[in-house]
């Protein structure tokens, strides 16, 4: 696990966008989708070839084949050097038929490929495309995770049904938040492109490293081994985090960015979590099984009421799936589960019926920790509206809610984003650890402060209001003014002075 990538593998995936863009392929995400199919077909390559050289040093056969013995022209390492026009047909009709029948040993891989095609249609395209991943440093494991990071960041356009891509930064704080355990199942419901996961899976990397398992690079950035979580290596790579989406896009690059960090076989589905079909497909996963949930969920869109599972709307009757998501992350995570979770402002202080029993539960029937306001440009340029962060634990009972008001967040608020000297974050982070719950109750009394708490009682007081803007008290500036008199003799003095300067202009002109 690394921060950051050199800018000389920058400029190869510049370059590589631009060649799907002037190749005629102009969406974002299916630049992206087309990029990681043949990542994909380079790295099923590189793991056959290190299949085949342990095998080779056991004296021992292929144990585990992606690839027959008739279908090794299938390869990567073979079909990269055929010209255009026979790649393209190669790639096309074969290639990518055979990625479907790789999911038989219960990978996600069937899943992730089900409807896999290739839309590149320019055999230059596809040549040019192939040379350029082809020199990427795919099999270093501390390099492809930042090269796929990079490439998701230039998804700059909206999705449907209210997605938009979260802010590395603004998902980094949720999970330091949250701090995860390496025995702990991670959870994201509405996964995108599981940027909640790789950070996650970041996290157990960074906080579980000795300083003898820290590499620094000649770039002066941080490889950290992760040396100290070998002991729950099984746990991470099989049964540590789940992440669905409706997606099918959204499924396959999430998948994509798991494996490039790490995970052999990403637990990534496809599933309208709201839906009726989840307890019924995931009976395990729906409900009383996570320790922690991170995620982003749509804030509006299209929503089939009818098919919203009745556990959901039995507690909460809306059709706004922005409640419906915090009602299904409490039904998802075990009792003691922590959640961190993105919500539009409205949460906080809508006055529909759903949105005060919402808030109701959160208090009466389980611990609200924090509500974190974010400045209205943190989701710029795909959205202006203002959000929040929300924590919670499952169960228990809310005694007192600590609250953050986030100015600035080390980028311009603004459609450029350009970086900033003004960030709060890691504000935010070093005093939530000083809050500690109750204990912490004496650093916060103030507030005319960024950060301060608020009683149970006084948030009941208020119909269970959650925004900063209820609570959190503006200091007034006196502002002392001159007697009227003053003013006047001032205006006086200084109207004698232009009559007396024009006077004199006029007595220049004679």
């Amino acid at each position: 696990m690394t921060s950051g990538i050199t800018g000389t593998l920058k400029s190869r995936i510049d370059k590589l966008w631009e060649e799907f863009w002037t190749g005629g392929i102009t969406n974002p995400l299916t630049v992206i989708e087309q990029i990681s199919f043949l990542m994909f077909a380079r790295m099923l390559d590189i793991r056959e070839g290190l299949s085949e050289k342990k095998a080779a040093r056991l004296g021992k056969g292929k144990v585990k084949m992606l690839f027959g013995e008739d279908q090794q022209h299938l390869r990567w390492s073979r079909f990269k050097n055929l010209p255009g026009e026979k790649m393209l047909g190669m790639v096309r009709d074969e290639v990518f038929p055979h990625f479907k029948t790789l999911g038989n040993s219960g990978s996600t891989f069937s899943e992730y490929m089900a409807d896999a095609q290739l839309l590149i249609q320019k055999p230059s395209l596809l040549v040019s495309a192939v040379n350029m991943i082809d020199a990427l440093p795919l099999e270093q494991a501390d390099t492809k995770g930042d090269l796929y990071e990079y490439l998701l960041s230039k998804l700059t356009t909206a999705g449907i049904n209210g997605q938009f891509r979260s802010p590395r930064h603004i998902i980094r704080l949720m999970v330091d938040l949250v701090a995860p355990k390496p025995t702990d199942t991670v959870g994201d419901p509405a996964c995108g492109t599981a940027g909640f996961l790789v950070a996650a899976l970041e996290y157990l990397y960074r906080e579980n490293t000795s300083p003898a398992g820290r590499i620094t690079r000649d770039d002066d950035s941080t490889i950290y081994s992760g040396d100290l979580l070998e002991p729950y290596r099984n746990h991470i790579q099989k049964d540590m985090f789940y992440g669905f989406d409706f997606d099918a896009t959204m499924l396959r690059i999430a998948c994509m960015n798991l494996i490039l960090h790490g995970l052999e076989n990403p637990q990534i589905h496809y599933m309208d979590t709201l839906s009726n079909a989840m307890p019924e497909k995931f009976p395990s996963l729906a409900s009383n099984r996570f320790d922690v949930i991170v995620a982003n969920p749509p804030f509006k869109g299209s929503l089939d009421y009818s098919d919203v599972h009745p556990s959901l709307t039995g507690k909460v009757k809306t059709k706004k799936t922005e409640l419906l998501f915090v009602v299904l992350m409490l039904r998802m995570l075990k009792m003691g589960g922590r959640c961190a979770v993105i919500v539009p402002d409205g949460v906080l202080f809508g006055s529909s019926t759903a949105h005060r029993i919402l808030r109701k539960m959160l208090v009466e029937e389980n611990q609200l920790e924090a509500v974190i306001s974010l400045p209205g440009g943190v989701f710029k340029p795909y959205a202006g509206v203002s959000t929040a962060i929300m924590l919670f634990t499952k169960g228990g009972k809310t005694e007192n809610v600590w609250f953050y008001d986030v100015e600035a967040d080390g980028l311009s608020l603004d459609d450029k984003r350009q970086p900033t000297e003004a960030n709060d974050l890691p504000d935010v982070l070093e005093k939530w650890r000083k809050w500690d719950g109750s204990k912490g109750k004496k650093n916060f009394v103030d507030r005319t402060a960024k950060a301060f708490f608020v009683s149970r009682d006084a948030i009941e007081a208020q119909s269970f209001d959650l925004s900063i803007g209820r609570y959190k008290e503006v200091v007034h500036k006196e502002i002392k003014h001159e007697p009227p008199k003053v003013i006047i003799d001032r205006m006086k003095a200084l109207e004698l002075t232009i009559t007396r300067e024009l006077d004199e202009l006029r007595g220049m002109l004679k």
